[in-house]
């Protein structure tokens, strides 16, 4: 069978191995007062190693994702490639499936505050009827799923394995929801099998340009010009992950205080937590998806995926027409207006969200699933 039951049980050997290496940190010099505004602050991420070192509880935190269905499933690569996923039934039969993809540099764990008010809308003041089944896919090269091991998994083969997950599962249509790299392999999906998705549901700013068209509107203008400020600012670690992963990996690979660095600075500058990170997620949170990507050694596979999709030649272009639900938080990167989506998108909701950054289900899941069952009502 190509599905196969999971439990998350991490040796003890690898938790140790992760605290020694903790508690041996070689903490570079930071200029007094500057805080988050030259990379991640030091203070702080001394504070957070000490807490992951000492007190961070592990067991606790595994035996909290066992509380979740986890699966294995094959999807036909001759590599013996394995997706990833957790897979819970909503409260009614013929709930509607829907498949969740996180980005980078987050995992599923960011999806894991909205499945309950997904699968029980009931116990959340909802409609039964409003039901889904959820599936929250781990990407390729990410968390529990096979890290790849040849080049060509680019955004179009995993939105192959996307399908084959699905397929597996029982599910010939499906919705779906995605931000960040998520919404990538989704937007290829769309393209290359619209016949299999009712409908999809996007987050996020898309900082990525691409041709820009002549007959701008005032607010894409606007638009363009904090794209390319953004570019210029915040993106340089795209532009490494694009173009050589494999330097970054050494050293992700090799210190978690430095795996830390690198991505609790994208939590602080993407979410809308306004330089307080734990206003928004509790540390324990932030520090399971450190621990995940520490003990799968997966930071490096995970970067690979930005090389993968600058380099694909198989990536489909072209306008989706899969009816599009979007729920757009002006406090992410930086505000979309819902006339530069309709030019790659088939635009038919539209939620702007007043709170909430760049990793909305984990920042506001309530307000993701109201307006899920609000979308995906029409695509039952």
């Amino acid at each position: 069978m190509p599905v196969h039951d999971f439990t998350v049980d991490v040796p003890a050997a690898v938790v140790d191995d992760l605290r020694q290496r903790l508690r041996l940190t070689r903490w570079p010099d930071q200029i007094p007062g500057s805080g988050w505004s030259r990379g991640t602050d030091a203070d702080y991420l001394r504070d957070v190693v000490d807490h992951w070192a000492t007190d961070y509880d592990w067991p606790a935190a595994q035996n909290r994702l066992n509380a979740f269905r986890h699966l294995l499933v094959d999807v036909g690569d001759p590599e013996g490639a394995v997706v990833h996923v957790v897979h819970e039934k909503g409260e009614i039969d013929g709930a509607l499936p829907v498949a969740l993809l996180h980005g980078w540099p987050s995992s599923f764990v960011q999806m894991l505050p909205l499945l309950p008010l997904l699968t029980h809308p009931s116990r959340h003041g909802a409609d039964a009827e409003d039901a889904f089944d959820v599936v929250a896919l781990s990407l390729p090269g990410y968390g529990f799923s096979s890290r790849p091991t040849a080049p060509g998994w680019d955004l179009r083969r995993i939105a192959e394995a996307v399908l084959e997950v699905m397929t597996a599962l029982g599910y010939d249509t499906f919705a779906a929801r995605g931000s960040d790299l998520g919404a990538g392999v989704l937007q290829q999906l769309a393209l290359g099998h619209p016949d299999r998705l009712r409908a999809l549901h996007l987050s996020g700013t898309n900082p990525y340009l691409g041709p820009i068209p002549a007959d701008l509107t005032d607010d894409e203008r606007e638009f363009v010009a904090q794209a390319q400020d953004w570019n210029v600012r915040e993106m340089a670690y795209a532009m490494e992950q694009s173009t050589k992963p494999q330097t970054l990996a050494f050293a992700l690979n090799d210190s978690p205080a430095g795996l830390a660095a690198w991505i609790l600075e994208k939590f602080n500058a993407w979410s809308d937590c306004r330089g307080d990170l734990e206003s928004v997620y509790s540390r324990d949170d932030l520090l399971t998806n450190l621990t995940l990507y520490w003990v799968t050694e997966t930071i490096g596979s995970s970067m690979r995926l930005y090389y993968e999709a600058a380099n694909s030649t198989t990536a489909a272009y072209g306008r989706v027409e899969v009816p599009t639900g979007m729920a757009m938080s002006a406090r992410d990167m930086f505000p979309t207006p819902r006339s530069w989506a309709e030019r790659s998108y088939n635009v038919t909701h539209w939620t702007e969200i007043p709170v909430g950054g760049h990793f909305l289900e984990w920042e506001v899941p309530n307000l993701v699933a109201i307006d899920m069952r609000d979308f995906f009502r029409d695509h039952r």
